[in-house]
């Protein structure tokens, strides 16, 4: 009965959180948050039916905090970059990330982490899935900048989804 009722848990409190998060404490707000937590994973379950596993909740909490260390640190830089660096003297180009990840949540999570990180953004996934076309506004090096997507990101996110 649980599951018919709360078909994706962990979604549901994640929706539930987020929500909180952007009100303000109240009853209302976590009756609110906790009714499109429920009402979102029912109504899209039928989208995808298989849940994603998580097979290293832990790692959930490391990668979250290295990816907000990651977007502070980026910030500063793409303000300096912007405060004190002309435009023609930016080196700004697309570099391709070729990928281990196989699950369509696995990569989804990383594009994504990629376009919050502020001086990237991810453009393209290539057809077969298996590279993902990036946009730096600043790098000099592209193998540096793949070998670091891979090494902070993709790395952690194989041990959360696909273990």
């Amino acid at each position: 009965m649980f599951k018919s009722l709360v078909p994706h848990p962990l979604l549901t409190l994640l929706i539930l959180l987020v929500w909180m998060m952007l009100n303000s404490v109240s009853w209302g707000a976590a009756i609110l948050g906790l009714t499109l937590g429920v009402a979102i994973p029912r109504l899209t379950s039928a989208y995808w039916p298989s849940r994603p596993l998580i097979s290293s909740p832990l790692t959930i909490v490391t990668y979250a905090l290295i990816v907000l260390w990651d977007i502070v640190v980026a910030n500063f830089q793409v303000a300096y970059l912007i405060l004190f660096r002309r435009g023609d003297s930016l080196r700004s180009q697309f570099v391709t990330v070729p990928l281990d990840l196989r699950t369509p949540e696995a990569i989804t999570a990383l594009a994504g982490t990629i376009t919050m990180t502020p001086g990237t953004v991810s453009a393209d996934l290539s057809g077969d899935g298996r590279a993902l076309l990036v946009h730096c506004l600043e790098t000099d090096d592209p193998e540096a900048t793949v070998a670091t997507i891979k090494s902070r990101y993709e790395t952690r996110l194989k041990r959360i989804f696909e273990r």
